[in-house]
């Protein structure tokens, strides 16, 4: 314990006794100061059983012991170079390995006295430590510090210069002055119901635990405040909305419903039909919808969203969708144009790449009124755009936006009703796992279509080794004569600078298969530099059967629909995530003939061997996204990339889920008795949650 006196913002610069290189090498971690070292949790614990002879040393168990270099040696070369070494303590014999660290031959001679730390394994007819832990000692046994009874320690994310140990003893330094001083957001009730221990008394079991149990309860506590922090924030969105904000009643009449029925080209499946109906309920009130739709691959989320807008319409008000991609914005505009062939509905596309004239006029239809539908992309939120009454917006793909694009859309209710905010509709396509769905997208109700339209049949995946390429393009020149069309996706437009990986691009696919195995074939190429002229003609050409293979990034990743198109060929696929390689799978088999998707690759990684497998053995994108959240973890599967959401330090949804229940629970209950956390005994909470949450949940300002 330090003399001086501390605060949590005490720079670790004036921690007595931490050397300056050590504070450097902390500031590398994020701490710079003692806040932010109690904050720097072990990322695990071990045992290291107290001191025994090395006769007595068990395998498996982390054990110190002491004793005398008598050999060593140095095998091997260059950075495999190995050093070696022999320890006795007079009664046993152990063998030392330090794999690429044969410096240690000038450091740790013959003569050396050595206690070292670490799991020794069965070698030979004795026992082995690889690279252990280790002190040199002076022959003054009573200077020697003995370990004399089982300690349980904990192991820091560390780098290079400042090893897990070093960060210990600086921690040790601090620990007891620096969790006196840590307020407590739960009162002694609300704990107690819910077994959890104090604050302070977690951050001291997480760095100084007694034993296992300590550490158990202390990861409780704090993976615990992360979820209920993110309920906090979620929650208190929720209900600012609810109560603040009113949206236009879209009442479902039997008429209405009769005529978008009527527009409808094909009967709706049940599980469309359940969704329509709880669409129908949120949006026939004056509270703002916020919903999230989601659905496998071809489960006709597109429906769903056309029966919404029209419901707006048929009430005289303007429907929006945004999609994330120009070439999903203008899949969608053609789709629904089709759909509404001979209808009055005046329906709009507006993208970034538009022609400024184009644009400018498209605007001035959208502001009058005259314009019932809008669908575009990114462009749909900027400023310059200006509704008569919008009611209903639809944003597809929702994990591709972030709630700051959600918030921006809210604000544009129109000219007519600037008191009012549409209702607000998410789609995806990318199936979401439930305990990411309670998280990230706590604020929105969930709505999932589970169920395919008759005659859909799961598409075939194959994966096969990169040394059978040839072999997968001399079947699909066979399919192509027998009237198929072929996707074939690659990572890259262009070849990789001199020094990358190499992967498969674009242009030399192309050169290749065209002097090749499709050198009789019509191949064109797609992909997001193309202008939105020439990526709508490519297209067209395409489902128009007048180009049979189709080279392209994973810019036709979603919406793309044509129903010849029967084989998906993916190269590298190792290099695309589990979502994303299901979506281009399920741009196959899209009409009455079944599809193939080949997987070609030679991962690299167990990761990547792991994605295509799920690929082979599965076609439910439910499945998969289980499966995603396994490989990836939750940080990476809806991380702050995609969502803007921080990710959780301690808490894992997965494995946390009835925390994560709780959390939720308690927070409803806690923002229905205090909505904005301004109640006497919420200001730390809400102070907390603000810090953790308020930025990305736009709620800085609610109150």
């Amino acid at each position: 314990m330090i003399e001086v006196s501390i605060t949590l913002t005490t720079s670790i610069y004036d921690i007595p006794s931490v050397r300056e290189y050590q504070a450097q090498k902390l500031e590398i971690l994020g701490v710079r100061n003692v806040g932010q070292l109690i904050a720097h949790l072990p990322h695990r614990h071990e045992w290291i059983r107290a001191q025994a002879g090395i006769a007595d040393l068990e395998p498996g168990v982390i054990s110190s012991a002491v004793g005398e270099i008598t050999a060593t040696k140095i095998s091997g070369f260059g950075r495999k170079a190995r050093f070696q070494a022999v320890l006795h303590d007079g009664d046993g014999r152990l063998d030392l390995v330090f794999f690429n660290q044969s410096f240690l031959a000038k450091k740790i001679p013959v003569g050396t006295r050595l206690r070292v730390q670490g799991k020794p394994t069965k070698f030979g007819p004795g026992l082995q430590m690889a690279n252990p832990q280790f002190t040199i000692l002076p022959f003054d046994e009573e200077s020697t510090e003995r370990v004399e009874d089982d300690a349980y320690r904990p192991v820091y994310p560390a780098t290079e210069g400042l090893p897990s140990e070093q960060i210990w003893e600086i921690v040790k330094k601090v620990l007891e002055p620096a969790t006196a001083l840590l307020e407590d957001h739960l009162n002694d009730e609300y704990r107690e119901e819910r077994a959890l221990p104090r604050l302070r008394e977690a951050y001291r079991m997480m760095h100084a635990p007694e034993h296992e149990d300590e550490v158990k309860a202390a990861r409780r506590r704090l993976a615990y405040d992360e979820l209920l922090m993110l309920q906090l924030g979620v929650h208190m969105k929720r209900a600012h909305l609810r109560r603040t904000l009113t949206a236009p009643a879209l009442e479902r009449t039997s008429e209405i419903d009769e005529r978008i029925r009527a527009r409808m080209p094909f009967e709706l499946t049940e599980a469309q039909k359940r969704v329509v109906n709880e669409i129908s309920r949120d949006v026939a009130l004056s509270t703002p919808t916020n919903r999230l739709v989601q659905g496998d691959v071809g489960s006709g989320k597109t429906a769903v969203a056309l029966d919404a807008m029209l419901l707006a319409i048929a009430h005289e008000h303007q429907a929006a969708l945004m999609a994330p991609t120009e070439l999903l914005a203008e899949q969608h505009f053609l789709s629904i144009t089709e759909m509404l062939k001979g209808s009055s509905v005046r329906v709009e596309l507006l993208t970034g790449s538009m022609p400024s004239t184009d644009r400018e006029a498209a605007l001035a239809r959208i502001a009058s009124g005259e314009v019932n539908m809008v669908i575009g992309t990114h462009a749909l939120i900027s400023d310059k755009v200006e509704f008569q009454s919008l009611a209903l917006v639809i944003i597809d793909e929702q994990h591709r936006f972030g709630v700051e694009q959600r918030a921006k859309l809210r604000v544009k209710g129109g000219k007519e009703h600037e008191a009012e905010t549409p209702h607000v509709i998410v789609m995806t396509a990318t199936p979401i796992p439930r305990t990411i769905g309670l998280t990230i997208f706590g604020d929105l109700d969930i709505s999932t279509i589970d169920q395919l339209p008759p005659g859909r049949k799961p598409v075939i995946t194959k994966r096969v080794a990169q040394n059978q390429r040839k072999t997968v393009y001399g079947w699909v020149n066979e399919k192509i004569k027998q009237g198929d069309q072929a996707f074939i996706v690659v990572p890259a437009i262009e070849p990789g600078t001199k020094g990358e990986t190499k992967v498969t691009d674009l242009r030399s696919l192309q050169k290749e298969l065209e002097g090749g195995e499709l050198h009789d074939v019509k191949i064109a190429a797609l992909h997001g530099r193309l202008k939105r002229e020439t990526r709508e003609h490519i297209m067209h050409r395409f489902r128009a059967g007048k180009i049979d293979a189709l080279i392209a990034t994973t810019v036709i990743e979603v919406g793309v629909d044509v129903p010849n198109a029967t084989m998906m060929i993916i190269e590298d696929a190792d290099r695309f995530g589990l979502a994303q390689l299901h979506q281009l799978r399920g741009r196959v088999g899209r009409g009455e003939k079944p599809g193939v998707c080949v997987l070609i690759g030679n991962p690299k990684t167990d990761d990547g061997a792991a994605r295509l497998n799920a690929m082979v053995e599965t076609s439910s994108g439910f499945i998969l996204a289980e499966k995603d959240l396994e490989i990836r973890g939750a940080g990476d599967v809806f991380g702050t990339r995609q969502s803007g959401a921080p990710p959780f330090r301690v808490a894992d949804p997965m494995k946390d889920i009835e925390l994560l229940q709780m959390a939720r629970r308690d927070a409803a209950d806690w923002i229905g008795r205090s909505p904005t956390l301004e109640e006497s005994g919420d200001v730390l909470a809400r102070r907390r949650m603000l810090k953790a949450h308020g930025q990305w949940l736009g709620i800085g300002d609610v109150g």
